[in-house]
């Protein structure tokens, strides 16, 4: 039965991250609180000169195995989970000589930040907090009569509310710290079931493991959601974070939106496919589909051509670079409404250039993500979710296999390349004609292949109109497509537009009436072996 006020008399502090602990235990024993305190907990409290009890005092029995085995015991068990209203535990309390504990503070051994420096495995395992857990979960089962914390930045609502209540905490607040402790252990516990399935050894490895789970810390509650009457929030993942939207730190404008977390992600991920020690690339991105992707002996050269691909589109686009922005790039990318720019490092220079647009978001990530990198994404359905290996099929590494009667020039070859690397993150139907390290037109998320064909064949063709060309600029360009061709009509209307060259995984029944007619229009084909849907 839940009591609106208990009353605190007695905490138990046992933390990892010492962070305020002096400050808050301070202010616990200024209000009277008796304090108890395990291992080095302990020693910094009473370094400090604050008169605390040790668990072990409690116990009878010292910390032993390394600290593993400290707190499983009924003397701090039952001073947690004794309900006060009920005699027979008070019963038992008074018994065995247990005192009953009102308040428990713990924050866990840091798991999450020991799987993520990539330490040893053995390392990995003995930050597994066991003790930690069960304390939570002790307390935050017993709310009624206990108050747990978890989260360091609730110490001071803890002491305000202590003094505004004469000592005592509400319900509400216990409830509230109850569900935020149920969270929390969650959350590392699916962190350590996370890495322990992706070590893959023995015979119970697998990659589809019998129970999944997925947890995260709040980074950022956001306005809204893709619309205005959908509530959102960003989480960070233990293990899955990788530099990018996560690692960001943003220097300036306006708080990222749902919409502008899910567009920098998909900028900054199709950009990261080129290797900044090889050449800068820009990456324009609007509703999750590039509209405008390019190479350049600078960034300012990319960013000039790939805007070029779509200037329409990318109005109110993202603006993502593979390397550290300079000042000359930065000065033409607020020439037009960009919503963010995210990059691995900026020169003091190009801050200074992007702060004179006060709601444009600037990010530095710090690096790039490795598009070879295994990992797992997370799509959620109806009552479920699915999880599949993150798509980190490479053009660099895939065998080219000439099928047509022409090969590829030079010229084309990299090209095609170039145009697959940009396919890859185009929403299926993906098409994607390319030219002199630049998109030329793209045609992103049809129903049919063939549409997307027409569509990036018109927009090649638009961008002829809007800079006075006589022709396409499909005339000479090659086409990616992001899956095979199931008919010969999406690689004819490549070619009637100008296409010389063709990109694809292959694998149709209809292969042999697909090279034929590829064949009979002069082009030249080449399959790839791997398909890029992204839906």
């Amino acid at each position: 039965m839940s009591h609106d006020q208990v009353r605190v008399t007695r905490a138990l502090l046992s933390v990892s991250d010492k962070a305020g602990l002096v400050a808050f235990a301070r202010a616990l024993d200024a209000r009277g609180i008796a304090l108890v305190s395990t291992g080095g907990t302990h020693r910094e409290l009473q370094a400090a000169g604050l008169p605390v009890a040790e668990v072990a005092d409690l116990t009878g029995y010292p910390e032993m195995m390394d600290g593993r085995v400290k707190t499983l015991h009924p003397a701090v068990h039952g001073g947690l989970l004794a309900v006060r209203d009920n005699p027979e535990h008070q019963a038992a309390l008074a018994a065995h000589g247990i005192a009953a504990i009102d308040l428990l503070v713990v924050n866990l051994y840091p798991f999450e930040a020991t799987i993520a420096r990539d330490a040893s495995y053995d390392d990995c395992v003995e930050n597994i907090d066991v003790g930690g857990p069960a304390m939570i979960r002790a307390a935050a089962k017993n709310h009624a009569d206990v108050a747990v914390v978890v989260d360091v930045a609730d110490y001071g609502a803890i002491i305000a509310e202590l003094d505004a209540q004469g000592g005592s905490l509400c319900g509400g607040t216990r409830r509230a710290l109850a569900g935020k402790a149920f969270a929390r252990t969650a959350a590392y516990d699916a962190a350590i079931a996370n890495w322990m399935a992706g070590q893959g050894e023995g015979t119970a490895g697998t990659s589809a493991p019998a129970f999944r789970a997925i947890g995260g810390s709040l980074a950022q509650s956001l306005r809204y959601g893709e619309n205005p009457h959908q509530k959102a929030a960003f989480y960070r993942a233990p293990g899955l974070v990788r530099a990018g939207i996560a690692s960001a730190r943003q220097l300036q404008g306006k708080e990222l939106s749902y919409n502008n977390f899910n567009d920098t992600d998909a900028a900054y991920e199709c950009v990261a496919e080129f290797d900044p020690a090889r050449i800068a690339a820009v990456a324009i991105i609007k509703h999750a589909n590039p509209c405008g992707v390019a190479e350049g002996a600078s960034l300012v050269e990319a960013y000039e051509r790939a805007l070029a691909c779509d200037p329409t589109s990318a109005f109110g686009g993202i603006v993502a670079l593979n390397r550290t922005l300079d000042a000359e790039a930065a000065a033409r990318i607020v020439e037009i409404f960009t919503e963010v720019i995210i990059a691995p490092d900026a020169s003091p220079e190009a801050i200074a250039i992007v702060a004179g647009k006060k709601n444009l978001r600037l990010l530095l990530a710090g690096g790039l993500p490795d598009p070879r990198a295994t990992g797992e994404t997370v799509k959620t359905l109806s009552g479920g979710f699915l999880v599949q290996d993150r798509d980190a099929a490479v053009i660099d590494d895939m065998p080219l296999d000439v099928v047509t009667k022409r090969a590829p020039t030079e010229r084309e070859y990299a090209d095609l390349r170039f145009a697959y690397r940009i396919a890859k993150h185009v929403k299926s139907n993906a098409i994607v004609y390319a030219r002199d390290g630049a998109t030329v037109g793209i045609g992103a998320g049809q129903m049919s292949r063939v549409d997307s064909s027409r569509i990036a064949a018109w927009k090649a063709a638009e961008g002829a109109a809007r800079i006075g060309a006589a022709e396409s600029l499909a005339e000479g360009a090659v086409v990616a497509s992001d899956a095979f061709f199931p008919f010969a009509d999406g690689l004819l209307a490549a070619a009637e537009a100008g296409a010389t060259a063709v990109i694809q995984p292959g694998g149709s029944m209809r292969d042999a009436e697909v090279i034929a007619a590829a064949d009979a229009a002069g082009l030249a084909m080449v399959f790839t072996g791997h398909r890029h849907f992204r839906h």
